[in-house]
């Protein structure tokens, strides 16, 4: 796998899940991109992810969001097979627990974290069958290193991307009162190229018009919070620090997020207030178009 901590912005304080780093500091996903430079085509970007779409918490108290479990390092592993996209997906067996939870809805993300080796696991498209799963794909990640995947490979989302890294967690904005990395994010339309760190595109579109997989938006500086408080006040802060990087085609400028009792729907959905136009790209590196 290649490695790279990423061109844009200065490393943060990095964040950890149990006993494990979430990627290293300098990693693209930690970064502080508050000062990095605005990308050519951001106004572009912005208009076609959309100026007057809303920015909306695909997360909250009960099932909605993306699951995910923390396992010890004695977690048997199961097998898993795929059948949709074998030849960019890591092999099996992994360590998931067979009532490990599945995302609701059609993309049926699975995501597992195995303590003492670090290593996070996670499926696209799962199901469980017999006494393991079968998936459409399927990633490993170190998440004591900054290894890449392979160019042009696809993970268990669009950009081949870790999915967990992006997460927006309870455990941070309720515990520690701050989220240190950016937050993945989904647009309607993206055009065949990925940036750094994404390894893959979504989409055969070859209009430049369109954001790229990996693309950086980030909550411009001199967006006010005065009005916003609590819950959404956190993550608003934290996108101007850290933003969001593009990682899959879905709906216009939700974030996602672990479901969680401790997040209160109310607060969040202060965030469907802030305009599509509040935003900015940031310049990240070249396009890859292959």
């Amino acid at each position: 796998m290649a490695v790279a901590a990423g061109p844009a912005g200065v490393p943060g304080p990095g964040t950890t899940l149990g006993s494990c780093p979430v990627l290293p500091a300098d990693n693209a996903f930690n970064r502080d991109i508050s000062h990095a430079p605005v990308d050519r085509r951001s106004a572009a970007y912005v208009r076609s992810i959309g100026l007057r779409a809303r920015l909306h918490p695909d997360f909250g108290r009960n099932r909605y969001g993306i699951p995910f479990r923390v396992v010890p390092a004695t977690q048997a592993p199961v097998p898993v097979r795929f059948d949709a996209y074998g030849s960019e997906s890591d092999k099996g067996p992994y360590p998931i627990p067979l009532d490990a939870p599945i995302e609701g809805g059609s993309d049926r993300h699975v995501l597992v974290l195995q303590e003492g080796t670090c290593r996070l696991y996670e499926l696209f498209g799962a199901r469980r069958t017999g006494r393991g799963f079968t998936a459409a794909s399927g990633a490993t990640w170190d998440l004591r290193s900054n290894a890449l995947r392979p160019k042009g490979w696809t993970s268990a989302d669009a950009a081949g991307l870790p999915m967990l890294p992006g997460l927006a967690r309870a455990s941070e904005v309720v515990g520690a009162g701050r989220i240190t990395h950016a937050l993945r994010v989904t647009v309607p339309r993206s055009q065949r190229a990925y940036v750094f760190p994404a390894r893959h595109f979504g989409s055969g579109d070859a209009d430049p018009a369109l954001p790229p997989m990996g693309l950086r938006p980030r909550l411009k500086a001199s967006y006010p919070l005065g009005s916003f408080h609590g819950q959404a006040r956190v993550i608003l802060r934290a996108l101007k620090t850290y933003g969001l990087i593009v990682a899959d085609n879905g709906s216009p400028w939700y974030i996602t997020g672990a479901p969680d009792g401790r997040w209160d729907d109310d607060d969040l959905h202060q965030l469907d207030r802030v305009p599509g136009r509040a935003f900015e790209a940031v310049r990240t590196g070249p396009l890859t178009r292959r």
